[in-house]
């Protein structure tokens, strides 16, 4: 494998790995597990760019056009990102023969974005400490990244495994 394939190759891995983390939501939401609306990150993406990044309340921030659609590129986005980031750390070596503890511990890693960035923000306090229940946010927020970790690695198995 050529290095410059590496970001190329991290697209399927990351929407294959953000995917599967949306069948655990919607599991987890079937089983009446609530979960964070796409659209508030949408609405946090939009408010950027009018310059605001940080609100006191995203729930209460104003709404924004199309927060939905938004809120899932952005998801997607992000998902690729990672995956770039971690085929960049891990090496070509990792997408040709994948293996699950370095996506396991990237995925974990990635909490950092949400409990030091994003909850902060969006008004949730650093580790969802301003939530009505943050151990269990935070324990959610674990598992969530946890399976996209796993996502990471399956997904960048399959990929080997199509590319012989």
């Amino acid at each position: 494998m050529h290095p410059s394939d590496v970001p190329l190759l991290a697209v399927p891995v990351g929407i294959g790995a953000t995917a599967f983390m949306d069948l655990w939501l919607l599991a987890l939401a079937r089983l009446g597990v609530p979960s964070s609306s796409f659209a508030l990150i949408g609405r946090w993406v939009g408010h950027m760019s009018h310059g605001r990044f940080v609100h006191a309340s995203m729930a209460a921030a104003a709404p924004v056009r199309a927060e939905l659609a938004l809120g899932w590129a952005t998801h997607y986005a992000i998902g690729i990102a990672y995956a770039a980031l971690l085929a960049a750390l891990a090496g070509a070596d990792w997408l040709q023969r994948p293996t699950p503890a370095p996506a396991l511990a990237f995925g974990l890693a990635t909490l950092a974005a949400p409990w030091l960035v994003m909850q902060p923000a969006m008004g949730a306090g650093v580790a969802a400490s301003k939530t009505p229940a943050p151990w269990m946010n935070r324990l959610r927020s674990a598992a969530n990244h946890a399976v996209f970790g796993l996502g990471l690695y399956l997904a960048a198995s399959a990929l080997a495994a199509l590319r012989g």
